[in-house]
Protein backbone atom coordinates (compact mmCIF):
# COMPACT_ATOMS: atom_id res chain seq x y z
CA UNK A 1 0.00 0.00 0.00
CA UNK A 2 1.32 3.42 -0.72
CA UNK A 3 1.68 5.85 1.40
CA UNK A 4 -0.50 8.64 -0.65
CA UNK A 5 -3.90 5.86 -0.15
CA UNK A 6 -3.58 6.93 3.74
CA UNK A 7 -6.48 9.55 4.40
CA UNK A 8 -4.90 12.73 4.94
CA UNK A 9 -5.75 12.68 8.93
CA UNK A 10 -4.20 8.93 8.68
CA UNK A 11 -0.91 10.83 7.36
CA UNK A 12 -1.30 13.65 9.95
CA UNK A 13 -1.02 10.90 12.74
CA UNK A 14 1.72 9.22 11.81
CA UNK A 15 3.36 11.92 11.27
CA UNK A 16 2.46 13.46 15.40
CA UNK A 17 3.97 10.01 16.34
CA UNK A 18 6.55 10.03 14.75
CA UNK A 19 5.50 6.88 12.52
CA UNK A 20 6.27 8.83 9.23
CA UNK A 21 8.68 11.71 7.95
CA UNK A 22 8.08 14.64 5.74
CA UNK A 23 11.54 13.77 3.76
CA UNK A 24 10.08 10.03 3.37
CA UNK A 25 6.48 11.27 1.92
CA UNK A 26 8.73 13.31 -0.69
CA UNK A 27 10.90 10.25 -1.09
CA UNK A 28 8.00 8.36 -1.84
CA UNK A 29 6.91 10.96 -4.22
CA UNK A 30 10.14 11.11 -5.97
CA UNK A 31 10.48 7.27 -6.41
CA UNK A 32 6.80 6.72 -8.00
CA UNK A 33 8.27 9.56 -10.60
CA UNK A 34 10.77 8.08 -11.28
CA UNK A 35 9.06 4.52 -11.93
CA UNK A 36 6.19 5.88 -13.57
CA UNK A 37 7.11 9.00 -15.25
CA UNK A 38 8.44 7.15 -18.57
CA UNK A 39 4.89 5.94 -19.24
CA UNK A 40 2.80 8.58 -17.76
CA UNK A 41 4.68 11.76 -18.87
CA UNK A 42 2.72 14.00 -16.15
CA UNK A 43 5.73 16.33 -15.34
CA UNK A 44 7.46 19.46 -17.22
CA UNK A 45 9.58 20.59 -14.56
CA UNK A 46 10.63 18.36 -11.23
CA UNK A 47 11.42 20.79 -8.27
CA UNK A 48 13.75 17.92 -6.37
CA UNK A 49 15.74 19.79 -5.13
CA UNK A 50 13.48 22.31 -3.62
CA UNK A 51 10.96 20.26 -2.31
CA UNK A 52 13.77 17.81 -0.21
CA UNK A 53 15.07 21.42 1.31
CA UNK A 54 11.60 22.10 2.47
CA UNK A 55 11.17 18.60 3.86
CA UNK A 56 13.80 18.77 5.99
CA UNK A 57 12.97 22.27 7.07
CA UNK A 58 9.06 20.86 7.68
CA UNK A 59 11.05 17.39 9.79
CA UNK A 60 12.62 20.20 12.21
CA UNK A 61 9.59 21.81 12.79
CA UNK A 62 7.64 18.54 13.51
CA UNK A 63 10.30 17.11 15.97
CA UNK A 64 10.11 20.95 17.56
CA UNK A 65 6.71 20.33 18.29
CA UNK A 66 5.96 23.39 16.03
CA UNK A 67 2.35 23.75 15.04
CA UNK A 68 1.29 22.25 11.46
CA UNK A 69 -0.73 23.46 8.23
CA UNK A 70 -3.56 22.11 6.86
CA UNK A 71 -1.45 19.84 4.68
CA UNK A 72 1.52 19.54 6.20
CA UNK A 73 3.73 17.80 4.55
CA UNK A 74 1.49 16.34 1.69
CA UNK A 75 3.70 16.20 -1.61
CA UNK A 76 1.52 18.27 -4.30
CA UNK A 77 1.55 18.62 -8.16
CA UNK A 78 0.81 22.32 -9.29
CA UNK A 79 -0.72 22.60 -13.24
CA UNK A 80 1.77 24.68 -15.16
CA UNK A 81 -0.33 27.69 -15.76
CA UNK A 82 -0.14 28.60 -12.13
CA UNK A 83 3.11 30.84 -11.09
CA UNK A 84 5.59 29.33 -9.00
CA UNK A 85 8.33 31.97 -7.99
CA UNK A 86 11.90 30.97 -8.98
CA UNK A 87 10.25 27.25 -10.64
CA UNK A 88 9.34 27.64 -14.61
CA UNK A 89 6.14 28.45 -15.90
CA UNK A 90 5.40 27.22 -19.30
CA UNK A 91 1.54 26.71 -19.39
CA UNK A 92 3.13 23.99 -21.76
CA UNK A 93 3.76 26.55 -25.01
CA UNK A 94 6.89 26.90 -26.66
CA UNK A 95 5.87 30.72 -26.04
CA UNK A 96 6.70 30.60 -22.42
CA UNK A 97 9.62 27.77 -22.52
CA UNK A 98 11.96 30.50 -20.55
CA UNK A 99 9.78 31.86 -18.39
CA UNK A 100 10.85 31.91 -14.45
CA UNK A 101 8.20 33.76 -12.61
CA UNK A 102 9.38 36.34 -9.71
CA UNK A 103 6.45 36.06 -7.29
CA UNK A 104 3.42 33.22 -6.23
CA UNK A 105 0.02 32.66 -7.09
CA UNK A 106 -2.27 33.46 -4.23
CA UNK A 107 -3.01 29.40 -3.94
CA UNK A 108 0.59 28.74 -4.45
CA UNK A 109 1.03 31.09 -1.29
CA UNK A 110 -1.59 29.56 0.39
CA UNK A 111 -0.52 25.99 -0.16
CA UNK A 112 2.76 27.35 1.50
CA UNK A 113 0.99 28.33 4.28
CA UNK A 114 -0.58 25.06 4.77
CA UNK A 115 2.87 23.47 4.53
CA UNK A 116 2.48 21.67 1.77
CA UNK A 117 5.62 20.74 -0.52
CA UNK A 118 5.56 21.37 -4.33
CA UNK A 119 6.91 18.19 -6.35
CA UNK A 120 7.09 20.02 -9.77
CA UNK A 121 5.31 21.63 -12.53
CA UNK A 122 2.57 19.74 -14.28
CA UNK A 123 1.77 18.98 -17.97
CA UNK A 124 -1.74 20.48 -19.71
CA UNK A 125 -3.03 21.31 -22.95
CA UNK A 126 -1.08 24.64 -24.61
CA UNK A 127 -2.61 27.84 -22.58
CA UNK A 128 -5.44 25.57 -20.86
CA UNK A 129 -7.12 24.82 -24.83
CA UNK A 130 -7.67 21.14 -24.84
CA UNK A 131 -9.37 18.47 -23.62
CA UNK A 132 -7.07 15.29 -23.71
CA UNK A 133 -3.55 17.02 -23.13
CA UNK A 134 -2.23 16.45 -26.36
CA UNK A 135 -1.98 19.72 -27.59
CA UNK A 136 0.88 20.31 -24.95
CA UNK A 137 3.87 21.69 -27.37
CA UNK A 138 5.85 19.02 -25.58
CA UNK A 139 4.29 16.00 -25.22
CA UNK A 140 0.72 14.29 -24.40
CA UNK A 141 0.46 12.87 -21.40
CA UNK A 142 -1.44 9.17 -20.89
CA UNK A 143 -3.50 7.99 -18.68
CA UNK A 144 -2.53 5.56 -15.77
CA UNK A 145 -5.73 3.04 -16.23
CA UNK A 146 -4.41 2.53 -20.44
CA UNK A 147 -1.46 4.51 -21.59
CA UNK A 148 -2.55 4.41 -24.97
CA UNK A 149 -5.54 6.29 -23.71
CA UNK A 150 -6.08 10.12 -23.02
CA UNK A 151 -6.38 11.59 -19.18
CA UNK A 152 -8.69 14.07 -20.37
CA UNK A 153 -7.94 17.96 -20.45
CA UNK A 154 -6.70 20.78 -20.18
CA UNK A 155 -5.81 19.38 -16.63
CA UNK A 156 -4.80 15.77 -17.74
CA UNK A 157 -1.28 15.82 -16.51
CA UNK A 158 -2.94 17.06 -12.62
CA UNK A 159 -5.39 13.99 -13.14
CA UNK A 160 -2.88 11.49 -13.77
CA UNK A 161 -0.20 12.48 -11.38
CA UNK A 162 -2.50 11.21 -8.74
CA UNK A 163 -4.49 8.50 -10.31
CA UNK A 164 -0.74 7.58 -10.34
CA UNK A 165 0.29 7.74 -6.84
CA UNK A 166 3.10 10.06 -7.61
CA UNK A 167 1.68 13.08 -6.08
CA UNK A 168 -0.58 13.22 -2.99
CA UNK A 169 -2.92 15.87 -4.34
CA UNK A 170 -2.83 18.29 -7.20
CA UNK A 171 -3.95 21.90 -8.49
CA UNK A 172 -5.53 22.23 -11.94
CA UNK A 173 -7.71 25.07 -13.16
CA UNK A 174 -11.09 24.52 -15.05
CA UNK A 175 -12.76 26.69 -17.50
CA UNK A 176 -15.28 24.59 -19.55
CA UNK A 177 -14.49 21.41 -17.62
CA UNK A 178 -10.91 20.68 -17.60
CA UNK A 179 -10.59 19.82 -13.80
CA UNK A 180 -13.55 17.38 -13.79
CA UNK A 181 -13.55 15.53 -17.06
CA UNK A 182 -10.11 14.66 -16.56
CA UNK A 183 -10.86 13.37 -13.32
CA UNK A 184 -13.28 11.34 -14.96
CA UNK A 185 -10.96 9.72 -16.97
CA UNK A 186 -8.90 9.23 -14.69
CA UNK A 187 -10.79 8.02 -11.90
CA UNK A 188 -10.22 10.81 -9.17
CA UNK A 189 -12.24 13.43 -7.02
CA UNK A 190 -12.18 17.08 -9.25
CA UNK A 191 -13.83 19.85 -7.58
CA UNK A 192 -14.59 23.28 -9.35
CA UNK A 193 -15.29 25.67 -7.12
CA UNK A 194 -17.66 28.67 -7.46
CA UNK A 195 -16.61 31.42 -9.81
CA UNK A 196 -15.01 34.08 -7.20
CA UNK A 197 -14.57 31.16 -4.35
CA UNK A 198 -10.35 31.02 -5.17
CA UNK A 199 -8.19 33.28 -6.41
CA UNK A 200 -7.32 33.73 -9.87
CA UNK A 201 -4.11 35.60 -9.12
CA UNK A 202 -1.45 34.28 -10.66
CA UNK A 203 -2.77 31.77 -12.65
CA UNK A 204 -2.41 32.61 -16.42
CA UNK A 205 -5.32 33.79 -17.83
CA UNK A 206 -7.32 31.95 -20.43
CA UNK A 207 -10.83 32.63 -20.11
CA UNK A 208 -10.99 35.32 -17.16
CA UNK A 209 -14.43 35.07 -16.93
CA UNK A 210 -14.65 31.40 -16.46
CA UNK A 211 -11.35 29.85 -15.27
CA UNK A 212 -11.26 28.60 -11.59
CA UNK A 213 -8.36 27.00 -9.60
CA UNK A 214 -9.61 23.90 -8.06
CA UNK A 215 -8.41 20.27 -6.22
CA UNK A 216 -7.42 17.08 -7.69
CA UNK A 217 -7.36 14.47 -4.98
CA UNK A 218 -8.09 10.57 -4.34
CA UNK A 219 -10.99 11.26 -1.79
CA UNK A 220 -13.35 13.63 -1.02
CA UNK A 221 -12.51 13.86 2.29
CA UNK A 222 -9.12 15.03 0.94
CA UNK A 223 -10.77 17.59 -1.66
CA UNK A 224 -12.50 19.69 1.69
CA UNK A 225 -9.48 19.85 2.40
CA UNK A 226 -7.46 21.09 0.04
CA UNK A 227 -10.40 23.48 -0.69
CA UNK A 228 -10.17 24.85 2.96
CA UNK A 229 -6.71 25.78 2.30
CA UNK A 230 -7.10 27.53 -1.17
CA UNK A 231 -10.42 29.39 -0.62
CA UNK A 232 -10.87 33.00 0.48
CA UNK A 233 -10.81 36.31 -0.47
CA UNK A 234 -7.66 37.84 -2.35
CA UNK A 235 -7.51 41.64 -2.85
CA UNK A 236 -5.34 41.26 -5.65
CA UNK A 237 -7.77 39.56 -7.67
CA UNK A 238 -10.85 41.44 -8.60
CA UNK A 239 -13.35 38.71 -9.22
CA UNK A 240 -12.76 37.33 -5.69
CA UNK A 241 -15.52 36.89 -3.96
CA UNK A 242 -15.67 38.26 -0.22
CA UNK A 243 -17.63 35.34 1.54
CA UNK A 244 -17.73 33.77 4.74
CA UNK A 245 -15.89 30.29 4.23
CA UNK A 246 -17.10 27.51 6.20
CA UNK A 247 -15.29 24.50 7.84
CA UNK A 248 -15.63 22.39 4.56
CA UNK A 249 -14.48 18.97 6.35
CA UNK A 250 -18.00 19.44 8.90
CA UNK A 251 -20.10 18.71 6.27
CA UNK A 252 -19.14 15.10 5.27
CA UNK A 253 -21.69 13.73 8.04
CA UNK A 254 -22.62 11.11 5.10
CA UNK A 255 -26.33 12.14 5.95
CA UNK A 256 -28.11 13.21 2.66
CA UNK A 257 -31.63 11.70 3.50
CA UNK A 258 -34.71 14.43 2.21
CA UNK A 259 -31.91 15.28 -0.14
CA UNK A 260 -33.73 16.54 -3.55
CA UNK A 261 -31.89 16.02 -6.73
CA UNK A 262 -32.31 16.95 -9.99
CA UNK A 263 -30.78 14.79 -13.06
CA UNK A 264 -31.31 16.69 -16.19
CA UNK A 265 -32.59 14.79 -19.15
CA UNK A 266 -30.17 16.59 -21.32
CA UNK A 267 -26.98 15.15 -19.63
CA UNK A 268 -28.55 11.47 -20.19
CA UNK A 269 -29.74 12.03 -24.14
CA UNK A 270 -28.39 11.03 -27.53
CA UNK A 271 -24.85 10.73 -27.47
CA UNK A 272 -24.23 9.15 -23.97
CA UNK A 273 -22.75 5.99 -23.54
CA UNK A 274 -25.09 3.41 -22.24
CA UNK A 275 -22.77 1.97 -19.92
CA UNK A 276 -22.30 6.10 -18.75
CA UNK A 277 -26.22 6.38 -18.19
CA UNK A 278 -26.25 2.70 -16.27
CA UNK A 279 -23.55 4.42 -14.01
CA UNK A 280 -25.48 7.14 -13.21
CA UNK A 281 -28.57 5.55 -12.33
CA UNK A 282 -26.58 2.91 -10.65
CA UNK A 283 -25.95 5.94 -8.71
CA UNK A 284 -28.79 7.24 -8.18
CA UNK A 285 -30.23 4.09 -6.82
CA UNK A 286 -27.29 4.16 -4.14
CA UNK A 287 -28.72 7.65 -2.88
CA UNK A 288 -32.51 6.43 -2.91
CA UNK A 289 -31.11 3.98 -0.61
CA UNK A 290 -29.69 6.45 1.87
CA UNK A 291 -32.86 8.67 1.79
CA UNK A 292 -32.57 10.89 -1.02
CA UNK A 293 -35.00 11.52 -4.28
CA UNK A 294 -34.35 11.80 -7.60
CA UNK A 295 -36.78 13.58 -10.73
CA UNK A 296 -36.01 14.55 -13.91
CA UNK A 297 -35.50 17.72 -15.08
CA UNK A 298 -34.76 19.54 -18.24
CA UNK A 299 -32.36 22.52 -18.84
CA UNK A 300 -33.81 23.62 -22.00
CA UNK A 301 -30.69 25.87 -22.94
CA UNK A 302 -27.63 23.25 -22.82
CA UNK A 303 -27.88 22.36 -26.58
CA UNK A 304 -26.18 26.18 -26.83
CA UNK A 305 -23.89 26.21 -24.32
CA UNK A 306 -20.82 24.80 -26.23
CA UNK A 307 -21.76 26.92 -29.19
CA UNK A 308 -21.54 29.73 -26.38
CA UNK A 309 -18.79 28.83 -24.66
CA UNK A 310 -16.45 28.88 -27.59
CA UNK A 311 -17.46 31.65 -28.98
CA UNK A 312 -16.92 33.80 -25.02
CA UNK A 313 -14.21 31.79 -23.77
CA UNK A 314 -11.92 32.12 -27.84
CA UNK A 315 -13.11 35.99 -27.44
CA UNK A 316 -11.40 36.29 -24.23
CA UNK A 317 -8.30 34.01 -24.95
CA UNK A 318 -8.15 36.47 -28.18
CA UNK A 319 -7.71 39.72 -25.66
CA UNK A 320 -5.82 37.64 -23.00
CA UNK A 321 -3.20 36.27 -25.32
CA UNK A 322 -2.50 40.02 -26.81
CA UNK A 323 0.45 40.16 -23.97
CA UNK A 324 2.29 37.57 -25.70
CA UNK A 325 3.85 39.90 -27.87
CA UNK A 326 8.17 38.45 -28.04
CA UNK A 327 8.64 42.03 -26.11
CA UNK A 328 8.63 41.68 -22.47
CA UNK A 329 9.21 38.25 -21.55
CA UNK A 330 8.95 34.10 -23.19
CA UNK A 331 10.20 33.17 -26.54
CA UNK A 332 11.30 36.29 -28.89
CA UNK A 333 11.92 35.81 -32.62
CA UNK A 334 15.08 36.08 -34.20
CA UNK A 335 16.08 39.00 -36.70
CA UNK A 336 12.60 40.93 -37.25
CA UNK A 337 12.05 43.43 -39.95
CA UNK A 338 10.22 45.71 -37.47
CA UNK A 339 8.14 45.51 -34.59
CA UNK A 340 4.78 44.19 -36.81
CA UNK A 341 6.93 41.72 -37.95
CA UNK A 342 8.14 40.78 -34.46
CA UNK A 343 4.62 40.41 -33.52
CA UNK A 344 4.01 38.15 -35.99
CA UNK A 345 7.10 35.39 -35.77
CA UNK A 346 7.21 35.53 -32.35
CA UNK A 347 3.36 34.46 -32.42
CA UNK A 348 3.33 32.28 -35.68
CA UNK A 349 6.71 30.30 -33.63
CA UNK A 350 5.46 30.47 -29.69
CA UNK A 351 1.43 29.65 -30.49
CA UNK A 352 0.52 25.77 -31.40
CA UNK A 353 -2.43 25.18 -33.61
CA UNK A 354 -5.20 25.09 -31.08
CA UNK A 355 -4.06 28.35 -29.85
CA UNK A 356 -3.78 29.68 -32.53
CA UNK A 357 -7.61 28.45 -33.92
CA UNK A 358 -9.09 30.26 -30.44
CA UNK A 359 -7.75 33.00 -31.14
CA UNK A 360 -8.42 33.45 -34.86
CA UNK A 361 -11.86 32.61 -33.70
CA UNK A 362 -12.21 34.66 -30.74
CA UNK A 363 -10.73 37.84 -32.75
CA UNK A 364 -13.47 37.38 -35.61
CA UNK A 365 -16.05 37.08 -32.52
CA UNK A 366 -15.02 40.60 -31.25
CA UNK A 367 -14.03 42.36 -34.51
CA UNK A 368 -16.34 45.36 -35.71
CA UNK A 369 -20.03 44.13 -37.59
CA UNK A 370 -19.76 40.81 -35.51
CA UNK A 371 -19.62 41.51 -31.94
CA UNK A 372 -23.09 41.86 -31.47
CA UNK A 373 -24.49 38.97 -33.34
CA UNK A 374 -21.70 36.48 -32.19
CA UNK A 375 -20.30 37.52 -29.03
CA UNK A 376 -22.89 39.47 -27.18
CA UNK A 377 -25.70 36.73 -28.89
CA UNK A 378 -23.35 34.14 -26.91
CA UNK A 379 -23.79 36.56 -23.70
CA UNK A 380 -27.21 36.45 -23.65
CA UNK A 381 -27.58 32.31 -24.26
CA UNK A 382 -25.11 32.41 -21.08
CA UNK A 383 -27.65 34.30 -18.83
CA UNK A 384 -30.24 31.97 -20.02
CA UNK A 385 -28.36 28.82 -19.25
CA UNK A 386 -27.39 30.84 -15.86
CA UNK A 387 -31.42 30.74 -15.15
CA UNK A 388 -32.14 27.30 -16.03
CA UNK A 389 -29.98 26.81 -13.40
CA UNK A 390 -31.57 28.98 -10.95
CA UNK A 391 -34.85 27.52 -11.78
CA UNK A 392 -33.62 24.20 -11.04
CA UNK A 393 -32.22 25.07 -7.88
CA UNK A 394 -35.75 26.24 -6.70
CA UNK A 395 -36.47 23.25 -6.26
CA UNK A 396 -33.72 20.61 -5.29
CA UNK A 397 -30.46 20.96 -3.88
CA UNK A 398 -28.18 19.27 -6.11
CA UNK A 399 -27.97 18.20 -9.91
CA UNK A 400 -26.60 15.20 -10.83
CA UNK A 401 -25.65 13.65 -14.39
CA UNK A 402 -22.57 12.06 -15.88
CA UNK A 403 -19.40 14.69 -16.21
CA UNK A 404 -18.52 12.97 -19.68
CA UNK A 405 -20.26 11.62 -21.85
CA UNK A 406 -17.92 8.39 -22.80
CA UNK A 407 -14.92 7.14 -21.00
CA UNK A 408 -11.82 8.07 -22.13
CA UNK A 409 -10.78 7.92 -25.83
CA UNK A 410 -7.40 6.56 -27.45
CA UNK A 411 -4.50 9.03 -28.31
CA UNK A 412 -5.17 10.44 -31.64
CA UNK A 413 -8.41 9.35 -32.14
CA UNK A 414 -10.09 12.75 -32.17
CA UNK A 415 -7.07 15.23 -31.85
CA UNK A 416 -7.91 15.98 -35.77
CA UNK A 417 -11.59 16.95 -35.28
CA UNK A 418 -11.76 19.54 -32.97
CA UNK A 419 -15.36 20.05 -33.24
CA UNK A 420 -15.85 15.93 -31.42
CA UNK A 421 -13.20 17.15 -29.08
CA UNK A 422 -15.38 19.65 -28.22
CA UNK A 423 -18.84 17.80 -27.39
CA UNK A 424 -16.36 15.76 -25.03
CA UNK A 425 -17.26 19.16 -22.70
CA UNK A 426 -21.02 19.06 -23.00
CA UNK A 427 -22.10 18.06 -19.47
CA UNK A 428 -19.45 20.51 -17.51
CA UNK A 429 -19.25 23.73 -19.95
CA UNK A 430 -23.04 24.52 -18.94
CA UNK A 431 -22.03 24.47 -14.88
CA UNK A 432 -19.04 26.90 -15.99
CA UNK A 433 -21.27 29.42 -18.09
CA UNK A 434 -23.50 29.49 -14.29
CA UNK A 435 -20.20 30.00 -12.02
CA UNK A 436 -21.73 27.41 -9.86
CA UNK A 437 -19.75 24.30 -8.17
CA UNK A 438 -19.44 21.13 -9.15
CA UNK A 439 -17.52 18.25 -8.38
CA UNK A 440 -16.66 14.65 -10.16
CA UNK A 441 -16.17 11.07 -8.16
CA UNK A 442 -15.66 7.87 -9.71
CA UNK A 443 -18.55 6.16 -10.13
CA UNK A 444 -18.05 3.09 -12.57
CA UNK A 445 -16.16 1.72 -15.11
CA UNK A 446 -16.29 0.69 -18.94
CA UNK A 447 -13.92 -1.60 -20.29
CA UNK A 448 -11.47 -0.69 -17.87
CA UNK A 449 -11.27 2.75 -17.96
CA UNK A 450 -12.86 4.73 -15.43
CA UNK A 451 -16.65 6.78 -15.46
CA UNK A 452 -17.41 9.95 -13.39
CA UNK A 453 -20.97 11.10 -11.44
CA UNK A 454 -21.03 14.97 -11.69
CA UNK A 455 -22.60 16.36 -8.21
CA UNK A 456 -23.25 19.95 -9.32
CA UNK A 457 -24.52 22.80 -6.44
CA UNK A 458 -25.90 26.21 -5.88
CA UNK A 459 -23.44 28.81 -5.73
CA UNK A 460 -20.80 28.78 -3.06
CA UNK A 461 -22.60 25.99 -1.37
CA UNK A 462 -19.67 23.65 -1.64
CA UNK A 463 -20.85 22.33 1.61
CA UNK A 464 -23.59 20.29 0.08
CA UNK A 465 -22.11 19.25 -2.95
CA UNK A 466 -19.28 17.72 -0.87
CA UNK A 467 -21.38 15.71 1.46
CA UNK A 468 -23.24 14.06 -1.29
CA UNK A 469 -20.14 13.33 -3.14
CA UNK A 470 -18.79 11.73 0.32
CA UNK A 471 -21.68 10.08 1.03
CA UNK A 472 -21.53 8.16 -2.61
CA UNK A 473 -17.74 7.35 -1.66
CA UNK A 474 -18.76 5.70 1.37
CA UNK A 475 -21.38 3.51 0.45
CA UNK A 476 -19.42 2.24 -2.67
CA UNK A 477 -15.47 0.88 -3.54
CA UNK A 478 -15.10 2.88 -6.85
CA UNK A 479 -12.63 5.36 -4.97
CA UNK A 480 -10.44 2.76 -3.89
CA UNK A 481 -9.74 1.20 -7.31
CA UNK A 482 -6.59 1.83 -8.62
CA UNK A 483 -4.73 1.39 -12.07
CA UNK A 484 -1.99 -0.83 -12.39
CA UNK A 485 1.00 1.22 -13.93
Amino acid sequence: MSLFDLRLQDVHNKLSHKELSVTELVDESFARIKATEASIQAFLTLNEEGARQHAAELDKQLQAGAERGLLFGLPAGIKDNIVTEGLRTTCASQFLDNYNPIYDGTVVSKLKSAQSVTIGKLNMDEFAMGGSNENSSYYPTRNPWNTEYVPGGSSGASAASVAAGQVYFSLGSDTGGSIRQPAAYCGIVGLKPTYGLVSRFGLVAFASSLDQIGPLTKNVEDSAFVLQAIAGYDAKDSTSANVSIPDYTSALTGDVKGLRIAVPKEYLGEGVDPKVKEAVLNALKVYESLGATWEEVSLPHTEYAIAAYYLLASSEASSNLARFDGVRYGVRADNPANLIDLYRKSRSEGFGPEVKRRIMLGTYALSSGYYDAYYLKAQKVRTLIKQDFDQVFEKYDVIIGPTAPTAAFKLGEQVGDPLTMYLNDICTIPVSLAGVPAISIPCGQAEGLPIGLQIIGKAFDESTVLRTAHAFEQNTEFHKLRPQL
